[in-house]
């Protein structure tokens, strides 16, 4: 599983299907889920996201989680994360999940997410388009690809 994690101020989803999400400070999560992910890489992202300590102290050094400050989540499917672009320049997206793979490990995402923090996370519709609106805070953005943990 691969995510680009985002401090913000603010995000915001509307997608096709007129569902609507929002969070306040916090982190908007993409995530992308390849065919080789399984419960253990959700677990471990669940896990290293919520401890993340990329929010500012008292003191401006960022050493607070957003379960420290009590930020919020908002949790975003996006298969483009997995693009291959080495040849040609339409994008290749074979290391990307099915639906059959890739929508049960997202709920499972969010579960996790959620039963970590005891809080709902804010999600869009997997497969819907979507819009995202977001304030990038610092800006703070991060990769994490749970197949290079080790």
């Amino acid at each position: 599983m691969r995510v680009v994690i985002q401090r913000v101020t603010k995000a915001k989803v509307t997608t096709s299907s007129g569902h609507e999400s929002h969070i306040e400070r916090g982190l908007m999560i993409l995530v992308g889920i390849e065919h080789r992910d399984n419960e253990t890489d959700a677990d471990w992202l669940a896990n290293k996201i919520v401890a993340l300590r990329i929010f500012d102290d008292e003191n401006g050094v960022m050493n607070k989680s957003v379960m420290d400050v009590d930020g919020g989540l908002m949790v975003i499917s996006q298969f483009t994360l997995h693009a291959r672009t080495k040849k040609g320049n339409r994008p290749s997206y074979i290391e990307a999940a099915q639906p059959n793979v890739s929508v049960p490990l997202y709920n499972l995402f969010v579960k996790k997410l959620e039963t970590i923090t005891n809080k709902t996370v804010a999600t869009g519709v997997f497969g819907d388009y979507m819009q995202i609106s977001l304030v990038n805070d610092g800006p703070v953005t991060i990769v994490m690809d749970s197949q290079n943990r080790e």
